[in-house]
């Protein structure tokens, strides 16, 4: 089990669930050393990543009406990671464009 601790600065933005994480990150992480939970952080403080403004306006009006929330991330010029959590806040997807 992962416990974060987090202070006033860092609390989430909102709710979260469960987090899930699929095969293609899980092997990523395994055969590239990558730290998945950086952009997870990232992710549930708000920081939405390399979106446009339109799909981060989006993200914003989310946490007031409690819609889905969606997080990109340029880990490298071949590598994207996308962080979704879903509008009822059960579950947060972290998987690679190609897995949606």
């Amino acid at each position: 089990m992962i416990v974060f601790n987090f202070d006033e600065a860092s609390k989430p933005m909102s709710e979260h669930g469960a987090l899930v994480i699929t095969r293609g990150v899980s092997e990523m992480m395994k055969t590239q050393r990558f730290n998945v939970f950086h952009y997870f952080g990232r992710h549930i403080q708000g920081d939405w990543g390399d979106i446009c403004d339109e799909d981060r306006k989006m993200n914003e009006e989310a946490l007031i009406w409690g819609y889905r929330l969606m997080s990109v991330y340029d880990v490298t010029a071949e590598l994207k990671v996308w962080i979704i959590t879903e509008a009822d806040r059960s579950v947060t997807t972290i998987l690679l464009p190609e897995e949606y």
